[in-house]
């Protein structure tokens, strides 16, 4: 294929003096220069691309690697005009969150083009034209049609064209909409009955009716809205008349039908139990990793702070007391998501630069089991006999080496349980860290179950796989105390 972006890169055959000329005139008119191209501004550069965790047959997936509709455009789209991309897997509502906090360069994650989003976002030519279907579950044969809706609650996926064309119904026919974060989420409240129906795009609900997620479409196809990339508002304009070059090329090469018809015409390939735990053992040992190492390295900083605080606040300065109090107060009293989206999407606002998802998750697990542990250890040590101090100090000790020889090893041995105990809640606590995109273990298990619809089984391995490390964990935590607090 010759297209007309390579045709442009040949050599000028105009006089030197006209030509200059001409490209001044371009300039000054907002032309693009003859010569110039549309891969000139982003040629080799790199752009962090956000997009959803869960929307097959747009982005999903498969052996551990993410595939789809927009994955395989934007990797063809990127090859063509000479850039690289990387891509983080957020879910729909966190990838644009990032993209306003600058935590990443655009977002592809099958993204309905409304005048509401323009006023935000710039988005690339339409790359899809979606379109509404009603699905209920398969042995529903009472409701055929949106009047049959009256009085019931319908799912619908947040962000999605599907919910804006629930909410812009649901007054006309009498139903309640309720938002579910993923597809499978809302697909499982349909099957057990918490929703009598669920609205989403086509194309993921037929991808998703062939994997066998237990439902049937009951209503034609609706008129949608157009999906398009998105960058912020006046930004990366290179990028963007790139992606728009690259789509063209792709639907004039014929790519771009393949690349459609090899996932709409597809589903999930069933498999045995056994095969979704070998098939995604790779995926299931990933996410173990990086919950041990999360936990880890909260679990270290956390110690820090917490002898640090809790020596402050059993110490005698009014100060240093209020200001452990006032940690210990803030991460205590508010909830561990919240903190979560204000390290990885508040913070980069505040200081003007990028928070990598490990470290706000980090950071996160750290001050929150850090308050926690400043009052484990203040109770340890103040639960301590008093007398035990006052006999140190009346045969001569000074204070420090009366804590250091009397009070402190006795409070290790009354603090150990509830560190231990500290340690698993930690542990626990990184599966939140899903929400911000950190591939842990619980988003590596909604991934799986995103694409086969099996949520039941898949929970239950990744609940077997925190139940058997939290209890081997807890067994050598056990020994080494026994061993060290005889």
């Amino acid at each position: 294929m010759l297209s007309g972006k390579r045709a442009l890169k040949g050599p000028a055959k105009l006089a030197v003096p006209l030509t200059t000329f001409l490209a001044t005139l371009a300039l000054l008119l907002g032309i693009p220069a003859a010569g110039a191209s549309a891969a000139d501004g982003v040629e080799g550069e790199t752009f962090v691309i956000g997009t959803d965790t869960t929307f097959a047959p747009f982005e999903f997936r498969e052996n551990g690697e993410l595939v789809g509709i927009d994955m395989d455009l934007l990797n063809a789209i990127a090859e063509e005009e000479g850039f690289n991309v990387e891509i983080q897997s957020l879910g729909f509502d966190a990838a644009l969150q990032s993209l306003q906090s600058n935590q990443v360069d655009g977002v592809i994650a099958g993204m309905s083009i409304t005048d509401e989003r323009r006023q935000v976002f710039d988005f690339s030519d339409p790359y899809f034209e979606s379109g509404i279907q009603m699905a209920v579950a398969e042995n529903n044969n009472d409701v055929k049609g949106y009047e049959d809706l009256r009085g019931k609650r319908v799912a619908v996926k947040t962000g999605t064209e599907g919910q804006t064309f629930a909410e812009s119904i649901k007054d006309q026919y009498g139903f309640e909409v309720v938002a579910f974060a993923q597809s499978a989420q809302m697909y499982d409240d349909v099957k057990a009955g918490g929703s009598v129906a669920v609205f989403d795009d086509y194309p993921v609900l037929a991808y998703g009716v062939a994997s066998g997620n237990g439902l049937k479409t009951v209503t034609e196809k609706e008129a949608g809205s157009s999906y398009g990339f998105a960058v912020n508002k006046g930004a990366n304009p290179e990028l963007l008349t790139a992606f728009n070059a690259g789509l063209a090329d792709l639907k004039e090469s014929g790519e771009y039908d393949e690349i459609l018809d090899t996932y709409l015409e597809a589903g999930a390939k069933d498999s045995s139990f056994w095969s979704l735990i070998t098939d995604n053992g790779p995926a299931f040992a990933k996410g173990m990793g990086l919950t041990l190492l999360a936990t880890a390295l909260s679990l270290l900083f956390a110690l820090v702070l917490g002898v640090f605080f809790g020596f402050l606040k059993v110490g005698s300065s009014k100060i240093l007391r209020g200001i452990a109090t006032v940690y210990v107060s803030i991460f205590r009293g508010t909830p561990v998501l919240v903190q979560a989206f204000f390290f990885y999407f508040g913070l980069p606002q505040i200081i003007g630069q990028p928070v990598d998802v490990l470290t706000a998750g980090v950071l996160t697990l750290s001050l929150n089991a850090g308050a926690y542990m400043t009052e484990i250890v203040r109770g340890g040590i103040q639960s301590v006999d008093p007398g035990q101090m006052e006999a140190a100090r009346s045969l001569g000790l000074g204070y420090g080496k009366t804590m250091q020889k009397v009070i402190i090893p006795q409070a290790i041995k009354i603090m150990t349980p509830s560190f231990i105990n500290q340690f698993v809640i930690t542990l626990k606590d990184t599966s939140l860290l899903a929400v911000i995109g950190f591939a842990e273990l619980t988003y590596q298990g909604q991934q799986i179950y995103a694409v086969n619809f099996r949520t039941a089984e898949v929970l239950i391995i990744v609940a077997a796989l925190y139940f058997i490390v939290i209890t081997l964990l807890t067994k050598l935590a056990d020994v080494l105390d026994k061993r060290f607090n005889k």
